[in-house]
């Protein structure tokens, strides 16, 4: 959990440092092209998700092999995929940037930290894979030191470009570079040490179809998955662009709200994926039932705490992220809804957790598709409330993807441990 909540820090730092250079077209900017990396970015979360979901399994099987195997074939992948992603910066650019539908000076802003940026893909999605190592092990402690390190190095650094040298957009963007780079170094000698220098895999086992083949089955669903929910948000920032660039800046300082609490309550998550890998592993349904429950309840717990500080200190937040009067103003209007999104996201956070861990991923596919036609159309049967009724059909989104993953658990335990 604290691994997660140093995250959310890296956008509220980059969207405080421009926000304090008082021009809500460069803070829509970095808004619009940091939603793109995180969404691109994110597309290929099974990078970290499926790696915690086997290793987990690997450890509840006891099989030192396959733990071993589950990271170099995520690593192969994750350097393929970053390196066909800055073949193809520019028609990556074009489309996405065209998509977004903001003004000619919120898009100029954007393409020129996108076309920086994007060289720090390769770097990401090993970091992604090292983490998922790490944590379907339980070496949360080692996972929560090299987040901080990436956190740190881009915050640190990011001021320094940004305001120190003045860098304007293009330094945010450079400083995400060396804070991934730094944090792959840092992953990698880790790694060494906890294999105590030497990696004992036949190519056999590296390479076994059976094994490849469900992996890339697994990966295959929490992608299409992960692509439904990137077009949730991707969807919910456009309308805002379309709205205009103080109701875009607005909405990019509240979801600053939106990601401390997912990334929160995503520590739970995480803990499920972990402990309900390792059980299934190792044949325990008592454990993993024992898991569930626990992450379930504290889940509530934790996001209604969440839910109630916003509420109390979304103002304050709101003006340390941004010194733009309108901005400020429109932002207040709100707040309310955004505070909202951690006690409503619970349940799709704590079940996404339990479905990953379990490798139930065509059901949570299948439920995540079900989940974006619910929130397509509340948006419009809320058209007439403008930017309310986008957050509202946002927070009934969060209330389905959960309330449709609890229905079909119990069928799911059944014939998992039948």
């Amino acid at each position: 959990m604290l691994a997660n909540l140093t995250t959310p820090f890296l956008g509220i730092v980059a969207t405080a440092v421009i926000g304090r250079l008082g021009e809500p077209a460069l803070l829509g900017g970095v808004a619009i092209a940091s939603i793109i990396f995180d969404c691109m970015f994110w597309l290929f979360g099974f990078l970290r998700m499926g790696t915690v979901a086997f290793t987990a399994q690997a450890v509840g099987a006891r099989d030192r092999t396959e733990v071993q195997a589950v990271l170099i074939r995520a690593v192969l992948i994750a350097a393929a995929v970053g390196i066909v992603l800055i073949i193809l910066q520019a028609p990556l650019s074009t489309f996405m940037l065209g998509l977004m539908g903001g003004s000619d000076a919120v898009t100029n802003a954007a393409r020129l930290y996108f076309s920086v940026r994007l060289w720090s893909a390769p770097f990401v999605l090993a970091n992604y894979v090292v983490l998922g190592w790490l944590i379907g092990q339980a070496r949360t402690g080692i996972a929560l030191a090299l987040q901080i390190v990436i956190n740190v190095v881009n915050m640190v650094t990011t001021a320094g470009l940004v305001l120190g040298l003045g860098w304007g957009i293009a330094g945010a963007a450079f400083a995400a570079v060396i804070a991934e780079a730094t944090g792959l170094v840092v992953g990698a000698v880790v790694i060494w040490r906890i294999l105590d220098g030497r990696i004992d895999i036949p190519r056999r086992t590296l390479f076994d179809r059976t094994k490849l083949l469900h992996m890339l089955a697994i990966n295959r669903d929490i992608m299409i998955r992960t692509a439904a929910l990137i077009g949730a948000f991707l969807f919910f920032t456009a309308q805002g662009a379309r709205a205009g660039d103080d109701v875009l800046a607005a909405n990019a300082v509240l979801n600053n709200f939106i990601l401390i609490g997912s990334f929160f309550l995503d520590g739970l998550a995480n803990a499920a994926e972990q402990l309900c890998g390792r059980s299934l592993g190792g044949r325990d349904r008592k454990n993993f039932e024992q898991a569930v429950r626990l992450v379930v309840r504290w889940g509530f717990a934790f996001g209604a705490t969440v839910t109630i500080i916003f509420a109390l200190g979304g103002a304050s937040l709101i003006d340390v992220m941004t010194a733009s009067p309108q901005v400020r103003e429109v932002a207040r209007d709100f707040m309310w809804l955004a505070a909202l999104a951690p006690v409503c996201g619970v349940m799709a956070y704590s079940f996404d957790g339990i479905y990953i861990g379990a490798t139930w991923a065509r059901d949570m596919r299948n439920l995540m598709l079900a989940s974006l036609a619910i929130y397509f159309s509340s948006w419009a049967a809320l058209l007439h409330f403008g930017n309310a009724g986008l957050w509202i059909a946002l927070l009934i989104f969060f209330l389905a993807r959960g309330l449709l993953q609890a229905w079909r658990y119990p069928a799911l335990v059944r014939s998992t441990f039948a």
